[in-house]
């Protein structure tokens, strides 16, 4: 049986100052402390501007070496592709990574598609010239449409060991269905909260301002081990990282995966 690793989407909020970091504790410090609380750390500075390797290598010295990292893809590879640059853009990103890589402490390359992403065949053929720009990387890919989820493309990504991430998220009409496979030798399941009334038309922080309950939680268990039954690692990240929300329920997440007997890193 693998190995489940929970942590958060981001770790660098100013408002986690209280509910999670001490006070009067420098942003320089966030990551050393994080890494005492969690095994793994989504980063998603590098969807906002263009991550560099002496960055990167700042990154893993703050971490003491303790963490494995989920990179999220720039938006130039998944919100903003221009035609004419993608493939320089990713040259560029892949660069910056490979300090990580060569770590071991590259646990997935993050490529979040947006709603506006659609199954179709100029999406389809960018997709796959993007998988294959990055292929000597593990990659994961999140799709917010649901007309991705399908026989094809779930088969697509296991010959090519290529994550299908599993998602937490309103149940709106076009999102995607609860649907947890594993295509690639790690499994990824990202929680965004529930906020059906403000997904839409809304700035991030209301539509990730949501704390699960107990008993959602407990349902996270059973999805866990079933994804751990084919996966070698499971990567569980909080997104609902309004007040430290995200940390609140990924320590409880934790302590109910181990309670249930299944292998949770520390």
């Amino acid at each position: 049986m693998g190995t489940v690793l929970i942590g958060t989407s981001g770790y660098s909020y100013h408002e986690w100052v209280g509910p999670v970091y001490p006070e009067g504790m420098k942003t320089s410090e966030y990551l050393t402390y994080y890494s005492t609380l969690f095994p793994a750390v989504e980063l998603n500075f590098s969807y906002y501007r263009m991550p560099e390797q002496v960055q990167i290598r700042h990154i893993l010295e703050e971490s003491q070496n303790r963490l494995m990292f989920s990179v999220k893809a720039h938006e130039s590879l998944t919100h903003r592709v221009d035609p004419a640059i993608w493939q320089e853009e990713a040259a560029t990103f892949c660069h910056a990574l490979e300090p990580m890589a060569a770590n071991g402490r590259l646990g997935a390359i993050l490529l979040q598609f947006p709603f506006s992403f659609h199954y179709e065949a100029d999406q389809r053929r960018y997709l796959d010239r993007l998988l294959k720009t990055l292929k000597d990387f593990p990659v994961a890919v999140e799709f917010r449409n649901s007309q991705w989820f399908n026989n094809r493309v779930i088969e697509g990504f296991r010959e090519r060991n290529i994550c299908l991430v599993s998602l937490d998220m309103p149940s709106l009409k076009g999102l995607p269905p609860v649907l947890d496979v594993v295509t690639a030798p790690f499994a990824y399941l990202r929680l965004h909260g529930r906020n059906g009334n403000t997904w839409w038309g809304s700035d991030g922080a209301e539509r990730y301002n949501y704390l699960y309950n107990d008993q959602e939680l407990q349902s996270f268990v059973d999805r866990i081990r079933l994804l751990l039954t084919h996966a070698e690692r499971v990567f569980v990240f909080f997104n609902n990282h309004r007040r430290g929300q995200a940390v609140q329920n990924g320590q409880s997440l934790a302590a109910l995966v181990k309670k249930a007997g299944l292998p949770c890193g520390t």
